[in-house]
């Protein structure tokens, strides 16, 4: 039962989705199970290592996969879990008129099924894009890529540069190292795994979770509050790409 309370603050919350919304990296795991594994890690450890770009690192990956039995992978896919705190979560800024977005530096053909099987179709999702070629070897694109921006193929931190205003209060929720750049541009983050590590070098504050259950408690405990301050270094890297605009 949530609360009867409607928030008068503008939350605006941006969703990572491999390993935040599902329980496991789909699209590592695609590429571990359909592709080759040895030659996916050495991809997936030099893009974490700075070594080659998110875009660099899709093309290189796909490469990997010779040809692809769709049916075999919507299987897959179906058998992909979410963290059910996630449904309640939604339910609840639904309830409250609080936007959120979904957020991906994953590819569109297993994110739109896995939201379509759990009844999220409704929520907004920017992603990379995938088609299938000759085989269904899978080719990507980005449609969403930003040159000086080159940590996402999909870059997350424009979508909530221009997804928000100065009168919201930005939230980010994420894990992984693609979500150590647009956590930076938001008022509360929440993060586990890469991100929080990543939030703790770099002293940045953030709320440990580890289901939506966690974010749930605290953004009620938020939207009770009549002021809230805003994270000030969010705030200056925000006006910056304004000014760089």
């Amino acid at each position: 039962m949530f609360p009867d309370k409607v928030t008068d603050i503008n939350f605006k919350i941006f969703i990572d989705f491999d390993g935040t919304i599902t329980k496991t990296d789909v699209g590592e795991a695609m590429f571990l199970e359909y592709g080759d594994p040895q030659k996916a890690q050495e991809i997936i450890k030099e893009w974490i290592d700075n070594k080659i770009t998110s875009v660099q690192t899709w093309q290189q990956l796909c490469e990997t996969i010779e040809s692809l039995d769709l049916n075999l992978f919507d299987n897959f896919i179906s058998n992909i879990e979410i963290d059910k705190s996630f449904i309640p979560f939604v339910n609840y800024c639904r309830n409250a008129n609080i936007e959120l977005k979904i957020l991906s530096d994953g590819l569109d053909y297993y994110i739109s099924r896995i939201l379509k099987q759990n009844g999220l179709s409704e929520i907004q999702f920017f992603s990379n894009s995938v088609s299938f070629g000759e085989n269904n070897k899978p080719v990507p694109s980005f449609p969403h890529t930003d040159e000086e921006c080159p940590k996402c193929a999909n870059c997350k931190r424009n979508h909530i540069i221009n997804g928000s205003s100065d009168e919201d209060v930005t939230i980010y929720i994420g894990d992984g190292f693609s979500d150590t750049c647009p956590a930076q541009y938001c008022d509360f983050i929440f993060a586990k795994h890469s991100l929080l590590k990543y939030c703790e070098q770099n002293r940045i504050s953030y709320y440990p979770y580890n289901t939506f259950d966690d974010v749930l408690k605290v953004l009620i405990e938020l939207s009770k509050k009549k002021r809230i301050k805003k994270r000030h270094q969010a705030s200056l890297k925000r006006r910056d790409v304004y000014l760089q605009g």
